[in-house]
């Protein structure tokens, strides 16, 4: 999925101290790269940023992938859309 600047695959381990030192630097709570794969979704959703461009910019070959696994929809969100469903029906 990877690789280094000259094309090459980079070695897990190299990848993984690559992650955990961005994220230190960062200054965030250590996660996996799935659960950053995650969160990207999530704030692609909240972002109201269209499903198929999600599904690409995660690179999903399926739509259901994209919804079901990797979006999460805050409760924020929720609650927006809730009330212009409410205001809409007043």
């Amino acid at each position: 999925m990877f690789t280094t600047k000259y094309g090459t695959p980079i070695e897990p381990r190299n990848f993984d101290r690559s992650w955990h030192a961005r994220i230190a630097r960062a200054g965030v709570p250590r996660i996996t790269v799935h659960d950053g794969r995650r969160t990207c979704g999530s704030l692609l959703a909240d972002l109201d940023v269209h499903p198929r461009v999600a599904m690409a910019i995660l690179r999903h070959a399926q739509f259901a992938i994209t919804m079901e696994i990797y979006t999460e929809v805050s409760d924020a969100a929720t609650r927006t859309d809730l009330k212009k469903l409410g205001d809409s029906l007043t």
